[in-house]
């Protein structure tokens, strides 16, 4: 009998009614791939959230193994980049959209999508990161990129207390940049000054209809809620300023202006993190190892076990969840 392992599945059937199920699979049944991976720990991401309540159509192949990430150890490999042994992290490339996902004992997928586990973090901190602090860390990264520096001014985090959010917020303050958390849990303000925000502001002053212009509060922003927030940071963007934005907790309309990009120089920087080069994520993962603190990882996550993933999937969907999910696998 082969060896088999516990997974998470989703299915569908004619009437597009969704089931997800706990159930046990082999290697044989994976998806193709030329590296195999032992799963050590994983992450409940928003997205994630959203492929196993079915809200949002995250979910592009049936059935599937949900989970965008994971790290983990190489079991076999027939990729040159790669040797048995190995210890490596997977962000994106479709993994838990189209391809089978991280809730599950292994994972098969391309090399090309794996790099490697910096030194000195393990596998359950890399987790605590996961895809949600290295998308952050490329929001960071796209600021500079625009000279949206500490000396420029004050940088605005909305989603503070999300997963995108607290760790924006602690390599941020790590950096020396005056930080405004943006939150709607105002419970969770003595939580990012922890983080090392330098101010906790209502979400409500960034969720009603924004101005063509507003004051402007600050230098830059990463935003992951969208909509009428989005909208709203850009308008009280500083002249020359840019926005970082790679989420949509808010939505996916931008009811915005043109007036903060023709009359204030304001630039918008989309960041992705499913399909980023693998250079750009090298970089991002270096940058992890040395600019986050990793001493506040504790703080910004928790951990479950596989059998919680389910019922965390459903709270980070309802708002209910602060930071990190790590799941030890």
């Amino acid at each position: 009998m082969p060896e088999t392992f516990k997974a998470i599945l989703i299915s569908r059937d004619e009437d597009k009614n969704q089931t997800v199920e706990v159930t046990e699979l082999s290697e044989a049944d994976l998806m193709e791939g030329d590296v195999t991976v032992a799963v050590e720990a994983t992450t409940v991401n928003y997205k994630d959230g959203l492929a196993i309540t079915g809200k949002a159509p995250v979910v592009r192949r049936w059935p599937l193994v949900p989970g965008i990430d994971f790290a983990g150890t190489v079991l076999s490999s027939d990729h040159p980049d790669w040797r048995k042994g190995d210890k490596v992290i997977l962000n994106g490339w479709g993994v838990g959209e189209v391809h089978y996902g991280a809730y599950a004992g292994r994972a098969r997928v391309s090399g090309d999508w794996l790099v490697p586990l910096p030194d000195g973090i393990s596998a359950h901190d890399a987790m605590a990161v996961g895809t949600a602090g290295y998308t952050a860390m490329l929001c960071v990264m796209a600021l500079e990129r625009h000279g949206v520096l500490p000396q420029r001014g004050p940088v605005v985090v909305t989603g503070a207390a999300g997963g995108v959010g607290s760790v924006a917020v602690s390599i941020l303050s790590g950096l020396g940049y005056h930080v405004v958390a943006s939150t709607g849990r105002s419970a969770e303000a003595a939580y990012l000054h922890e983080l090392g925000a330098a101010e906790v502001i209502e979400r409500e002053e960034l969720s009603g209809p924004a101005r063509p212009l507003g004051k402007e509060r600050w230098a830059g922003g990463i935003d992951s809620v969208g909509s009428h927030t989005l909208a709203n940071v850009l308008s009280m963007t500083a002249y020359g300023g840019a926005v970082a934005a790679c989420g949509l907790a808010g939505g996916m309309d931008l009811p915005a202006s043109v007036a903060p990009f023709i009359l204030r120089g304001v630039s918008l920087l989309g960041v992705d993190s499913v399909m980023a080069p693998k250079e750009l994520r090298l970089e991002a993962w270096r940058r992890i190892a040395s600019d986050l603190d990793l001493g506040k990882l504790s703080a910004l996550s928790r951990t479950i076990g596989f059998d919680d993933i389910t019922e965390a999937a459903r709270d980070i969907v309802e708002g209910r969840i602060r930071g990190r999910v790590v799941v030890d696998m």
